[in-house]
């Protein structure tokens, strides 16, 4: 296929890595790229960084963009406010192949009006703000990046590179991909349905020292025995108690919070190591190869092999 034209919009206060990582990406694959602000000229980051755009939104034919990718950060609530740019979002969106967004980049896309009735994700942190403000949208913060139609939209900072080298995928193959994944020295492409939550992020701090020792009892051995009656003897109250207060502090059930404990314990296990599945599944306390399989569709939305070969370490490859 003939080399896509790569359209970044960028404005004042953007976040550098949306912007760096995923041009990275493209240009590694030998994908063209242009820098887009609402004016050609001298745009400053979120992090103060100075980055030049050639061009200004008056400067470049909406319709000659195959690939749209609209960064995020902290300006993107002024930006959007910008309507020559909001504008020229909404007219380069509606000619682009496919329409992109890194984090709160979201924002702009639903500002110009090209998001209404998809699926999208952003930031964590945004995603109350954009439900509110975007009743149209169906807003789904767990993926790393989504899908939906010729619309991507993917979480915050390095997740845009995820969203990058599945472009890449889609357009050269899965060969081309890994290379550019391995010349990047990351690992190796993380799946969109993979979860942008890590345990500390999806669950709050527990507030009493009970729980608190409930809570670091099972990170410290996920695969240790973990029910209703262990947890509520190390918290010294009874299991009925622990249920409630443990639910109240933290927003979930002692049992889904093991889970999602064990959980990442297993994909750790599954990026760094070489133990079979089996052995994994016993080790992080689900007993049975078909028990972790099981968790793994719930909460990573892969299988547990297909996990391991899409995230694993770039170790093998130094």
């Amino acid at each position: 296929m003939d080399t896509p034209q790569i359209g970044f919009v960028v404005f004042d206060g953007f976040q550098p890595l949306d912007l760096v990582g995923p041009h990275e990406v493209f240009g590694n694959a030998g994908y063209r790229s242009r820098i887009i602000a609402p004016r050609a000229g001298l745009v400053r980051s979120r992090s103060a960084l100075p980055v030049h755009a050639e061009y200004g939104v008056d400067d470049v034919d909406p319709a000659g963009v195959d690939t749209l990718v609209v960064v995020g950060g902290a300006g993107v609530d002024e930006a959007r406010r910008d309507e020559a740019l909001v504008g020229w979002i909404a007219a380069a969106g509606a000619a682009a192949r496919r329409v992109t967004s890194v984090c709160s980049g979201v924002f702009l896309l639903a500002a110009a009006g090209l998001l209404r009735g998809r699926r999208v994700t952003t930031h964590w942190k945004r995603r109350d703000q954009l439900a509110a403000e975007h009743p149209e949208l169906t807003v789904d913060c767990d993926p790393i990046f989504i899908r939906d139609g010729r619309f991507w939209t993917s979480a915050g900072v390095t997740a845009g590179m995820d969203l990058a080298l599945a472009l890449v995928e889609e357009d050269l193959g899965r060969d081309i991909a890994h290379e550019v994944a391995r010349e990047l020295v990351m690992f190796l492409r993380r799946p969109g349905s993979q979860s942008q939550f890590s345990v500390p992020l999806w669950s709050a701090r527990p507030s009493s020292d009970p729980i608190r020792i409930v809570v670091d009892a099972v990170h410290a051995v996920p695969g240790a025995r973990h029910g209703i009656e262990d947890l509520a003897a190390r918290a010294g109250l009874s299991p009925r108690h622990l249920q409630r207060r443990f639910t109240a502090e933290l927003g979930v059930p002692p049992a889904a919070y093991v889970e999602r404990v064990r959980v990442e314990a297993a994909r750790r296990a599954l990026a760094e190591g070489d133990d079979p599945v089996e052995a994994i599944a016993r080790t992080c306390g689900f007993g049975t190869a078909e028990t972790l399989r099981r968790a793994f569709h719930r909460h990573v939305g892969v299988p547990p092999s297909d996990y391991r070969d899409r995230f694993r370490s770039t170790k093998e490859y130094a």
